[in-house]
């Protein structure tokens, strides 16, 4: 299996879905906290849902349970804590939420996958840590950012 990262913004939907096609993702995991936001445009949450199933043959789920708290997020986009306090934390969370075990049992029957978020590059977003900590747990997974 290869788990995909991927943000939408500053891409067009064009080229979103074509990411998503390209790249044979057959199962898009939102990891935002908001999937409903009027900033998300065409990665709204049922709009998404339809779109990825219309045009890519994709399954979608949204789980909030993999995103940062509100209280997480806002310190790190106040810069009230650093990129490297967030990351800490944010693994933290993960582990004591204990999400991991439950999230690859709902992956184990598609070849590739995708975490969503919004940030458009996976360097200093949630997802590569998600990413990572998936890796960590079944090293036998290949990440690429896309």
């Amino acid at each position: 299996m290869t788990v995909f990262t991927i943000g939408f913004t500053k891409k067009t939907a064009s080229d979103f879905f074509s990411l998503i096609k390209k790249n044979n993702i057959d199962f898009l995991i939102d990891v935002r906290l908001n999937n409903k936001s009027q900033l998300a445009g065409f990665t709204k949450g049922d709009d998404l849902r339809f779109f990825l199933n219309e045009l890519c043959n994709c399954e979608y789920k949204h789980c909030d349970n993999l995103a940062p708290t509100k209280e997480l997020l806002n310190a790190y986009q106040e810069k009230k804590i650093d990129w490297d306090k967030y990351e800490k934390q944010y693994k933290t969370l993960i582990n004591e939420r204990g999400n991991i075990d439950s999230f690859f049992e709902d992956c184990a029957k598609y070849n590739n996958i995708a975490l969503l978020c919004s940030e458009p590059t996976a360097n200093h977003c949630h997802r590569r840590l998600l990413a990572e900590l998936i890796c960590k747990s079944y090293p036998n997974l290949v990440v690429k950012h896309i």
